[in-house]
């Protein structure tokens, strides 16, 4: 399993991570309003940073990055509303340091691209960061990858992650605007609605010079390999969990249990409370039958020759083409050049161009169910804040026997 690599990943790392420097970071900057915030208000110098509280293993890309205390605006993350579904770097900047505000690192790559999350996670994150497994937070008892997990399996990685409802969540990635879309579905379907994807990720992080952190705390790495245990126990039958009955948080010595060679069998206590949104995720079934019925538009964010059948599927045994009445509108186009979402008024033209009605209902496929969701990320921008997912997406139905398929030819 994916989450066995990552959990011997984890272990053996616990020792390793060092640092490249020590700027410090300031532990609790003041609140900086999210949506008009200046660049100009935001930085100043620091002359002494030995001065500053809260010292910290981070590195900096320049000497810039500290939050300005003279800032006129302010009101904190938890101001914000969720029908808006991403959040500025600036904003995350700004309230980092905030109760409450948890921010996860949600990469993952397509496997030609031959990159490893876990690792470039522990080169560089945003400070504080917990590193989301999305490959190994996933449903184990199907071999379809990285499919929506059990309430119960959910409520056991999240738990052990030390997320709690009250939390509100910023998910990056190492993309741009990539799998984090995914984490931020997944958190919805389960019924957080305090989540959002942080625009442009941790490019625009980087590129708007703020610190990041070069190696991961033991602690991260112990709530990491306990998510990833859970997650096997649940699918295993080793451990009983109640994703509704609300227990206090795991003890650290539980986490760094988790992290030894003989494994416990209990998953942590929960700590997060799952409220499943059946209607955000579609099967294959409810696919075929709005083949028939054609009650919801269907986006497929594939590539254009994938779609028309004359690109091969990334994976073996995958048939080529795309859902009959389906239309194609690549992830891609909901982004702009430095991969942050594009506003409203660009979103809609991206939509009525493909003959997309944003008075009816919607559904997204891709692949395996990441990219479906930038298209339900753009369309939540626009104000249609249930778009379901067919969670199985391509890889599902081009493998299946008996689905139909159409192509350009």
């Amino acid at each position: 399993m994916a989450s066995a690599f990552l959990l011997r990943t984890l272990v053996g790392g616990l020792g390793s991570a060092r640092s490249f420097s020590t700027s410090s970071y300031i532990q609790r900057p003041q609140l900086h309003n999210c949506l008009y915030i200046s660049r100009k208000a935001f930085h100043k110098k620091v002359s002494n940073p030995s001065s500053l509280i809260g010292a910290s293993t981070t590195y900096s890309l320049s000497r810039r990055g500290m939050a300005s205390s003279t800032s006129g605006d302010t009101f904190s993350i938890h101001s914000l509303t969720t029908r808006e579904p991403v959040v500025s770097v600036d904003c995350l900047h700004a309230n980092l340091r905030v109760p409450d505000v948890k921010v996860l690192d949600a990469s993952w790559y397509m496997p030609d691209e031959q990159r490893h999350p876990f690792q470039e996670y522990q080169v560089a994150h945003i400070p504080g960061a917990l590193f989301f497994d999305v490959d190994g937070i996933s449903d184990q008892s199907t071999k379809l990858p990285h499919m929506l997990p059990s309430e119960e399996a959910f409520a056991a990685a999240a738990s052990a992650l030390g997320i709690e409802n009250k939390d509100e969540l910023v998910v990056y990635d190492g993309k741009g605007i990539f799998s984090a879309a995914r984490v931020w579905w997944m958190f919805k379907v389960f019924g957080h609605e305090r989540v959002w994807v942080l625009d442009g990720g941790l490019p625009q992080w980087r590129a708007s010079e703020f610190d990041v952190e070069s190696s991961a705390s033991g602690d991260a790495i112990m709530k990491a390999s306990a998510a990833s245990e859970a997650i096997e126990n649940v699918y295993n039958g080793k451990a009983e969990f109640h994703s509704c009955s609300p227990s206090p948080p795991p003890h650290t010595q539980d986490l760094a249990h988790a992290t030894n060679v003989g494994l416990d069998d209990e998953v942590a206590p929960a700590t997060f409370q799952t409220n499943f949104q059946s209607h955000l995720v579609w099967t294959l079934e409810e696919v075929k039958k709005n083949i028939e019925e054609k009650t919801f538009q269907h986006i497929d964010a594939r590539s254009k020759a994938r779609f028309d059948g004359v690109a091969p599927e990334p994976r073996k045994g995958i048939r080529s083409g795309h859902v009959p009445g389906s239309k194609c509108i690549p992830f891609g186009q909901m982004l702009d050049g430095s991969q942050t979402l594009l506003p409203a008024e660009k979103l809609k033209e991206k939509f009525e161009h493909e003959g997309i009605s944003l008075d009816s209902p919607v559904v997204t496929s891709c692949g395996t169910g990441v990219t479906a969701c930038i298209l339900a990320l753009g369309l939540h921008r626009l104000g249609k804040v249930d778009v379901p997912v067919y969670d199985g997406s391509w890889t599902e139905w081009g493998a299946h026997p008996d689905t139909p398929v159409d192509s350009a030819s």
